[in-house]
Order: C-alpha cells, then sequence, then structure tokens
C-alpha cells in the first residue's frame, strides 16, 4: 500500500514519519520523500491515526484519491520541466497523460476543480520559476535556457516571462544581480 505525504522535505521529516509508522506497529518498506510504501494495508482507523500524528508535525497524509491524482500530475510536470534534456519535441498532454495513466481531459477537469488554475497554467508558472532559477543560479543565456526549458524560441521564453512576472528576463536578472550586490556591501 502507498501513501503520499504532503510537506515531506527533508530527512528530518522522514524521521518523523517513521517514528511514527513504528509508534503505530506499521511496517513499510520504505519512507521517501512524499510517499512511504507499506508492507500490508492499513485499516483506515489507523490511517486516521497517523494522520493526525503527521499533522502535528506540519506534515499532511493525503487521504483523498483526487489529492492523490493531483500530486501525480504536479509530479509529472516537475519531471518534464526538470528532467527536459531527456525528451525530444514532446507533446506536453501526451507527456502527462502517458505519466499519469490517465485521459488529459479527465486529469484537466480535476486539476481545476482542486487547483482552482489549469494544468498549463500551473505547467508554465513551474517553468517560469525554473526560468528564474537559472538567470540567478545557472550562470545561463537566454538562448541556453529557452532550448533547455524546450520553449520555441527567446522570444517566446521572453513573452511568457513577462506575462507571468511583469519583467523581461532582463530586468530580472538585473535587480537580482544588483539586490545580491547590496547584501554583500551590507
Amino acid at each position: 500500500m502507498m501513501l503520499l505525504i504532503r510537506n515531506m522535505e527533508s530527512e528530518r521529516c522522514k524521521t518523523i514519519v517513521r517514528q511514527e509508522l513504528k509508534k503505530l506497529g506499521v511496517h513499510y518498506k520504505y519512507v521517501d520523500l512524499g510517499e512511504v510504501e507499506l508492507l500490508i494495508k492499513i485499516p483506515i482507523e489507523k490511517q486516521t491515526l497517523l494522520a493526525d500524528a503527521l499533522k502535528k508535525s506540519g506534515l499532511e497524509l493525503i487521504l483523498n484519491q483526487k489529492a492523490i491524482l493531483i500530486k501525480k500530475i504536479k509530479d509529472a510536470v516537475n519531471d518534464f520541466i526538470y528532467f527536459s534534456d531527456d525528451i525530444t519535441h514532446p507533446n506536453f498532454s501526451a507527456y502527462i497523460t502517458k505519466k499519469v495513466n490517465y485521459d488529459y481531459n479527465y486529469l484537466s477537469k480535476a486539476f481545476s476543480e482542486t487547483e482552482g488554475i489549469t494544468i498549463e497554467k500551473y505547467f508554465i508558472q513551474q517553468r517560469i520559476d525554473k526560468v528564474k532559477e537559472l538567470l540567478v543560479y545557472g550562470g545561463c543565456s537566454l538562448n541556453e535556457i529557452a532550448y533547455k526549458l524546450l520553449f520555441s524560441s527567446v522570444a517566446h521564453l521572453s513573452n511568457q516571462f513577462k506575462k507571468v512576472t511583469g519583467l523581461t528576463p532582463f530586468t530580472f536578472r538585473q535587480s537580482k544581480d544588483n539586490s545580491s550586490k547590496k547584501n554583500i556591501d551590507i
């Protein structure tokens, strides 16, 4: 049985989850960031006890099937963005459909109902976050970033970036360079 846990971001979180599972006498195969594979299915009562115990530490056991589906979509979007070097001219909706193993229309509707935005808008936001990261820390040119993140052109990247942030990539990079220089001077 697989359990998904929200807000699990460190080794400390994994330790907390292991401790809570041990307290409840629940045997597991592994504990990883965001998920736990149990050796056997546990009753809903134990799931509820685990959820309550984890909540005290800021972790959230995802019991809802729709929430699990949304997490899988978000994971697929992140895989697409962070591992796009392995993908040759992908079709985004086909990629998500294949990774999550559901019809894209169903996924799109479920995501929009739950998150309040479309998968496409979420994808754009995540991709622009990656662009920001590369602009500030990556030392990459816009051409390299556009290629790496599968934008059709630098102009497309710049237009998307400005729509989301209100700034051009150049202005954003400049403002981050200036703010880091100010922090050094202090």
